[in-house]
């Protein structure tokens, strides 16, 4: 079974600061690393690294080399990348001492998705494959409807959560993955519970995986619901631990695992991201995640 990831790939600008700047404010970083990353590209190197068949869909700009490059040496099938004359999407990232972080983004060649590459890409995939995608690239309307009409399975990490996206028919997608404060953007409510109620009056069949910080994850399923506390540490940098726990839990379930062991794995995998800066460089591999669980 394969999985397309039609997602964005950026190159991350990130820089150590005391404080996150305040308006009006210049603030002088204390370091600068340039990596690769984006959401899209983050959950493809985690699926690979996972040991899912993952393929990643989108466009390549100029300057976009360093993040091919990652993506083959990870594993990753990139022939559904199309190069595109226009930059490449970058994000500008501050990182606190704590490890939080803030982004600003500049979509690039993630926007320069076109119908014609969605229709031809999607044709590649066959019914019973999987379909994981974004809030980062264009044409997101069209790739729900095209993966839903080639009979793919959809999974979609609504983020960023903005006032289009609230807007969509998600009654193609099988899997939600979403972290508190999407929850938040989506329904309205926070709380898992509530979050759930008002997420399956309108698509009574969608599985919920909610993750919640420090208090781990919940997924929240018409088949009942499911709890995994979050595994403890030490964190240096959370950019990408969401992406991580994405692409690891979708790759247990491609491999069909029972879904409580997805979620354990997908959060022993983001605690382990989070002990390491950057954001794919941060990615664990599975016989890592598997030692760790050892241990645990």
């Amino acid at each position: 079974m394969k999985i397309l990831n039609f997602g964005s790939m950026n190159l991350d600008h990130s820089y150590e600061v005391d404080h996150f700047v305040r308006p009006g404010e210049t603030l002088a970083a204390q370091s600068v690393e340039i990596s690769c990353g984006g959401k899209g590209l983050n959950q493809s190197v985690a699926l690979a690294r996972a040991g899912a068949l993952v393929w990643h869909g989108g466009c390549v700009g100029r300057g976009g080399e360093p993040l091919l490059a990652l993506l083959q040496a990870s594993g990753v099938n990139t022939t559904c990348l199309r190069p595109v004359d226009v930059p490449q999407g970058h994000a500008v990232i501050q990182r606190e001492a704590g490890g939080e972080n803030c982004i600003l983004l500049y979509g690039g060649s993630n926007r320069a998705v076109t119908p014609a590459q969605i229709e031809q890409t999607i044709a590649r995939f066959e019914p019973g494959d999987w379909l994981l995608l974004q809030n980062e690239v264009n044409g997101l309307s069209a790739l729900l409807a095209a993966g839903a009409a080639r009979g793919l399975t959809i999974a979609l990490n609504p983020s960023p959560c903005d006032a289009a996206l609230a807007e969509l028919d998600l009654s193609s997608v099988a899997w939600l993955i979403l972290n508190k404060g999407e929850a938040e953007q989506l329904t309205g409510f926070a709380e898992p519970e509530r979050v759930r109620a008002a997420l399956h009056r309108r698509w009574p069949q969608m599985r919920v995986v909610l993750t919640l910080g420090a208090a781990g994850s919940v997924l929240l399923a018409p088949e009942g619901v499911w709890r995994q506390p979050a595994y403890p540490a030490q964190a240096v940098d959370t950019t990408g631990a969401g992406d991580t726990f994405t692409g690891y839990f979708l790759a247990g379930l491609l491999r069909g695992l029972p879904w409580a062991r997805c979620l354990e794995m997908a959060s022993c995998a983001a605690a382990l991201s989070v002990m390491r800066p950057g954001a794919a460089d941060s990615i664990p591999i599975l016989q890592q995640v598997e030692a760790a669980l050892e241990r645990a």
